[in-house]
């Protein structure tokens, strides 16, 4: 949820600042602190700043600082859209991530496999263009590590517990093929090592310390670290992912040696997992070398004929008897009967095994004639000799005697001389029979740990008190054994950390570096546990259940007795998209839309709440049962006054009218009925008005005589309309008379006579071009030419002087003239001569003006100069709400405007 006045930039839109919150549009950290849209830090709107009172400031400085707040307010832009343009791009790289993330969708990996098993038939065109056969059935597990590695959910790096993406570096182990992404197996390595080598050097030492693969435990040499991404086949560095190619493969021959060592090479493309078999053929005979050679694949070339195998067996009296087989021949599985070693009994036994032994003792004397042999049956040709006969040695060795054998040696008297177990001590006893005592002589010994020492028996071990302060092999737990030697026991206690699959904890011993691997799978099971996969444990939180091809067995909720045929799911069912088909009420139709028996609908529940720190609630989503929409199959239905046939929806058939006029012949002949379409009663014509239809009210509507305006006095009636008596008020021609004239008489009057009829007896008061009154009576028309008027006028001289009456058509025919004399000639030189006058003397005063104002300036400027006055200074006493205004104000400004968004996000 977007909080009130946020506003996320978007890359395709220009950014306005005007709907940036106050608190962006301001400069530095203090955002909102700064200029904001024009106004000065502190200036509260509506009033002017405290420094406007004192003295101005220089225009230059204002104009600055107008500058430096744009520039500053531009660079708030550039910075805020700098950081909006971050934010979109790291929405859009977590968006492309979780999309990578995501395991394919059904109708991708319904899409892709196509074009993976062309990517697959491409491979094999070099493996099986050597020998016939099915190439798929020669690959061996190569072929599953291939199907594998198009499918995203297949390849997991067990260090991180992720998918490994198609164009991301890897490294495969060379034990199991496992694939790893190359910065986990560094990581796993380094830590590994790390962790080996921070113990102590006294125990320690430096060496080149192996690591193992976290699935299978390869050995690798501290060497073998990867550093580079290879292809498979390590032909190429850094191998670019190509749609038509196995992912991490560079495209090329594999090349690789095959195993067994056969001599060839692999023809693969470049591939993940182990070589297959070599294909190349060759020419070899069976285990048993009886029948002749046959061309056989040589990673296949030991063949079995499948007679038997006649070769002699150890036993020498029987063949084998086996198929021809791989290897030695089996034992001989027949049984004979056989003598014990002594020849004292036979037995049948396996022919496998000719030597046994019975249970009887020899029993024959020995060559001294007194004791007899006491070996278990042996063989005839052992000797019997007394071991008794000829010179012992006495107890301790240093005497020989030469005693009957059936006399035991004596003791000599000398001291035994024998060294003891401590091997430091001799024995100091008379020579006697049997083993030495433990040495009792004390000596000076040094603990285990040498660092105490003190005087014990010999035979006793001394060991101190001291308890071991080192470090065990796991790098985490102290010895803490007793007159520890050094070599201190490994750790027995269990690791318990929590494994990368966050499910399980280390069960093993306390170690150093990080944990292998949960080995542990787990399976998903898809909603009626149909289908399943297996994958590895932690894995199950982002894996999809597998696709089940098993229809869905939910029950439908609706009134159908049965559900389309979907396939299992998890969640809801799709909603049913039969048709309903429920019997329409009202009518014998059922009902033709999509099933809306059980419709999942959300309902937002209207809760008045107490205020805005109370939570909105929550919606609610419940199966409604909808009703059947009204039946729409349509209908022919005729309108009540039968104008027309339509059809109508079934549901809404009834009489009904179709709005228009009835539009029968009413009884004056003149207009038709005016009601709406209408059931008409009692009348056989269809042209007709029935008794129910409109009486007629309508005023007389026959056409008028021409020019007569006024309509019929009488109401509707069949005959002629009789003469309009009505007066017409209307000017006469000159406009000065209103004239009453009956209607029918100027209707039916002729031209001359309307004009005889509208004019009237006074002059025309109409001005003729000359200025005088038109002399005729009312008239028509413009009045007489201006040449026959008659009235008097005057004329003039060029001077004005003189004048004389003459006719007013004489003038307007330019016969009437009046010239000047001479003493009009002399007047107008005489004013001529006068204007000359004033002229001059006006001259003459401007240039005396001029000549006085230019004295006066030089004389203003020679004088000496005045200083300035000084003028009082008043100090003006500021009032205290212009003084604090800056720091009360905006303080309770912020606090209402906070309170505002409070409540705006509540809401």
């Amino acid at each position: 949820m977007l909080r009130p006045g946020y506003s996320y930039y978007n890359a395709e839109d220009s950014y306005n600042m005007s709907n940036t919150p106050i608190f962006l549009q301001g400069r530095g950290r203090g955002q909102g602190r700064g200029m904001v849209q024009g106004r000065e830090r502190g200036q509260v709107p509506g009033h002017m700043p405290s420094w406007s009172h004192g003295p101005a400031r220089p225009a230059q400085k204002a104009g600055q600082r107008g500058k430096e707040n744009q520039s500053s307010v531009k660079l708030a832009e550039k910075r805020f859209e700098a950081v909006s343009a971050e934010h979109q791009e790291a929405v859009r790289r977590l968006i492309s991530a979780n999309e990578d993330y995501e395991s394919s969708s059904e109708e991708d990996e319904d899409e892709d496999m196509q074009n993976n098993t062309d990517i697959l038939n491409s491979m094999l065109e070099t493996f099986s263009g050597n020998a016939g056969g099915d190439p798929l059935s020669d690959l061996g597990r190569t072929h599953d590590f291939l199907l594998n590695s198009f499918k995203s959910t297949s390849n997991v790096c067990l260090i991180c517990i992720e998918s490994i993406k198609k164009n991301e570096a890897i490294w495969s182990c060379e034990g199991c093929y496992c694939l790893f992404h190359i910065q986990c197996i560094q990581k796993w390595v380094k830590d590994g090592v790390y962790q080996q080598t921070a113990l102590s050097e006294e125990n320690f030492p430096k060496r080149d310390l192996p690591w193992f693969c976290p699935k299978c435990r390869y050995e690798y040499k501290q060497s073998q670290c990867p550093s580079k991404y290879l292809c498979f086949c390590g032909k190429e560095e850094d191998p670019k992912f190509d749609p038509w190619l196995v992912p991490h493969s560079c495209g090329q021959t594999c090349g690789r040696p095959l195993k067994p060592d056969c001599g060839h090479e692999c023809l693969l493309l470049c591939h993940p997992g182990p070589c297959p078999p070599c294909p190349k053929t060759i020419k070899v005979t069976c285990y048993c070398g009886k029948q002749s050679p046959q061309i056989k694949r040589c990673g296949t070339r030991e063949w079995s004929c499948g007679q038997h195998c006649a070769k002699p067996l150890h036993c020498g009296h029987h063949k084998c008897k086996v198929p021809c087989h791989k290897g030695e021949c089996p034992s001989c599985p027949e049984v004979s009967s056989q003598s014990c070693q002594c020849g004292g009994q036979k037995s049948v036994r396996p022919c496998a095994s000719p030597k046994w032994q019975c249970t009887r003792v020899c029993g024959k004397n020995l060559s001294c004639g007194v004791h007899i042999c006491e070996v278990v049956c042996h063989p005839s040709g052992l000797q019997h000799d007394c071991p008794r006969a000829g010179e012992r040695m006495c107890p301790c060795g240093k005497t020989k005697v030469s005693l009957p054998c059936t006399e035991d040696v004596p003791t000599c008297g000398d001291t035994c001389g024998k060294m003891l177990e401590c091997e430091q001590h001799e024995c100091t006893q008379r020579c006697h029979a049997g083993p030495c005592g433990m040495c009792r002589q004390m000596s000076l010994k040094t603990c285990r740990c040498s660092l105490r020492k003190k005087e014990v028996p010999c035979c006793k071990e001394y060991l101190c008190e001291t308890k071991c302060t080192k470090i065990k092999d796991c790098g985490k737990h102290p010895c803490k054994r007793k007159c520890c030697d050094g070599n201190c026991p490994p750790c027995e206690q269990q690791c318990n950390k929590a494994l990368g699959c966050r499910n399980h904890k280390c069960s093993s011993r306390c170690h150093t570096g990080p944990c292998y691997p949960c080995p542990l799978v787990v399976d998903i099971r898809c909603f009626c546990n149909s289908t399943s996969i297996t994958v590895p444990c932690g894995r199950e939180r982002v894996t999809k259940p597998p696709r089940c091809s098993v229809p869905c067995k939910i029950p439908p909720d609706c009134h159908h007795p049965f559900r389309q045929r979907h396939r299992c799911h998890f969640g809801m069912c799709p909603p049913c998209r039969q048709i309903c088909d429920k019997a329409l009420p009202g009518c014998t139709h059922a009902c033709p839309f999509i099933c809306h028996s059980a419709v999942l609908t959300k309902i937002q529940e209207k809760v008045q709440r107490a205020g805005p720190w109370e939570p909105k609630p929550k919606a609610k989503l419940e199966t409604i049962e909808h009703p059947c929409a009204p039946c729409t199959v349509p209908i022919s239905v005729t309108c009540l006054g039968k104008h027309e046939t339509t059809h109508v929806e079934c549901s809404k058939v009834g009489p009904y009218s179709c709005k228009r006029l009835c539009g029968r012949q009413l009884l004056c002949g003149n207009h038709i009925c005016q009601r709406e379409c209408h059931e008409v009663l009692a009348v056989e014509d269809k042209q007709m008005a029935g008794q129910n239809c409109a009486k007629c009210e309508e005023p007389c509507t026959k056409p008028r005589p021409t020019d007569c305006s006024h309509e019929c006095l009488q109401p509707c009636h069949p005959d002629d309309c009789q003469p309009c008596h009505q007066m017409i008020r209307m000017r006469c021609h000159c406009k000065l008379v209103l004239q009453h004239i009956e209607c029918h008489q100027w209707s039916s009057a002729n031209e001359k006579e309307r004009q005889k009829l509208k004019a009237c007896v006074s002059r025309c008061p109409k001005y003729l071009s000359c200025g005088h009154q038109c002399m005729s009576l009312c008239h028509p028309g413009d009045c007489p030419d201006v040449g026959k008027c008659n009235e008097k006028s005057k004329i003039r001289c060029k001077c004005k002087r003189k004048k004389k009456d003459v006719l007013c058509s004489e003038v307007q025919a330019g016969k009437a003239a009046l010239d000047c004399d001479e003493t009009c000639k002399l007047q107008w030189e005489k004013q001529k001569k006068i204007e000359e006058d004033a002229r001059k003397c006006q001259e003459e005063e401007e240039k005396k003006k001029h000549q006085e104002e230019l004295e006066e300036y030089e004389r203003k400027m020679k004088g000496r100069k005045r200083k300035p006055r000084k003028q009082k200074s008043v100090e003006e006493t500021v009032p205290a709400w212009k003084k604090y205004g800056k720091i009360v104000i905006p303080a309770v400004l912020t606090v209402v405007l906070g309170l505002f968004v409070y409540y705006l996000l509540a809401i």
